[in-house]
């Protein structure tokens, strides 16, 4: 317990960035690994194949009279889904590695331009800066 008569310590700044920014920042960053890992999947299921899955194309760009398009082996199904599923994951990491260190760095601008303008109003109202006095 407290002794009587005691007053709780002035509010001073944080330079935390508010919460709405930090859970902002934080969805960007899930989402940005979302999307990181389809385009890494997707770019590694569509490199991913037979090397004879090759068709004959005419002039109009349509495969030529009689030629088939190859099916995907299916022995080799397995082997495709373990590349793809790591490509995924590969760029779910760059990607959302990547919206972090942005994330960061917009979240320092912003407490560092909060802590500007609250030097500022100190100057206009003249009241030094620092932390708000203290009741006795």
């Amino acid at each position: 317990m407290g002794r009587p008569g005691q007053v709780a310590r002035a509010y001073t700044p944080s330079a935390l960035p508010s919460v709405a920014a930090r859970a902002l920042a934080f969805v960007a960053i899930v989402l940005g690994g979302l999307c990181g890992g389809l385009i890494g999947y997707a770019v590694t299921d569509l490199q991913c194949g037979t090397p004879e899955a090759t068709v004959e194309l005419d002039r109009d760009g349509q495969p030529v009279e009689g030629a088939s398009i190859p099916e995907r082996d299916p022995d080799d199904a397995a082997g495709c889904r373990t590349l793809a599923a790591v490509g995924g994951l590969v760029g779910a990491a760059v990607g959302a590695g990547g919206v972090a260190v942005i994330s960061v760095l917009v979240l320092r601008a912003m407490a560092e331009w909060r802590r500007e303008l609250d030097l500022d109003d100190d100057l206009l109202t003249g009241d030094p800066p620092g932390p708000a006095p203290t009741r006795p």
